[in-house]
Formats: structure tokens, sequence, C-alpha cells
């Protein structure tokens, strides 16, 4: 494996130990991360997805499962996440969900492109009905007004 996984290697054993320093210091200052929930840009603002999700989720886990080990950058892999919700989520419109006390174990895959030694661009993938139902959350489907 070459440099690029170990760096991928470092920042999951620094998410799976909630060291926020650690999972900053994987990348680039100007780095941008983009999930289901939105667009990070900058140390700033993915701290901020970081601290939420920790906060949320206590004890959150990323489990690697399969790596794209013929491709180097973007370095890809996909996930098992689990954790247990107790504490507050920050949905895309704002609203907070207080902790469930539900276990999750969500599927996820990622892509991380690193230049100079740091992460410039991190895609996460993940079903966000699969969250919300595990969560306890039903779909409401309303029509949208024209």
């Amino acid at each position: 494996m070459s440099t690029y996984w170990d760096l991928k290697h470092r920042l999951t054993d620094a998410i799976n130990a909630h060291d926020l320093q650690r999972v900053l210091d994987c990348y680039s200052p100007d780095a941008v991360y983009i999930a289901p929930s939105g667009i990070a840009e900058g140390h700033e603002q993915i701290a901020w997805v970081y601290e939420h999700l920790f906060r949320g989720f206590p004890d959150f886990h990323a489990t690697a499962w399969f790596e794209l080990a013929d491709c180097d950058n973007p370095a890809i892999t996909e996930w098992t996440y689990t954790a247990t919700h107790t504490g507050p989520v920050l949905l895309p419109d704002g609203r907070e969900i207080e902790g469930t006390g539900r276990r999750i174990a969500l599927r996820a895959s990622c892509a991380a492109h690193v230049e100079n030694g740091k992460i410039i661009s991190h895609r996460e993938y993940f079903d966000q009905l699969e969250l919300y139902s595990q969560l306890g959350f039903g779909l409401e489907l309303k029509a949208a007004s024209t």
C-alpha cells in the first residue's frame, strides 16, 4: 500500500479515537469534505462536521471492509459505521434530533483525493434514509407546492 493508504488509515484511526486534531492533521487546510448532508470547506468547517458526528454518536466507529487496492488516488473504501445515537444530530434544515438511544449499522463508501501528503477532497456516501430509518424515523412524502 502507498502513502495515500497510510494517510487514509491514519484518518480512520483518528476518527475511531475521536481525536479531532489528528483528524484535521490528515486534511489540507483548504480541503473540501462532501457528504449527503452538505459541503464543508477548510479545517474550521471540517472540524465542525466531525464535532457534531462525535457529539451525536459518542461511540462512532468506522470499520473498513473493502479498499480498492488497485487505485491509490483517490483512495476508495467501503465501510460499516456503527454507533449509538445518544446526542443531538443536526439535520440539513437546521433542526436537531435529540438522542434516541438507538444503535446504527450503516453502509457507506468514500473517496479521498490526496496531494502533497494531505487529503484535498473527501467524498462520503451513505443512504440517509437508511440512517433515519435506523434512528426510528419514517419517510413522510409531501407533494411539492407549485
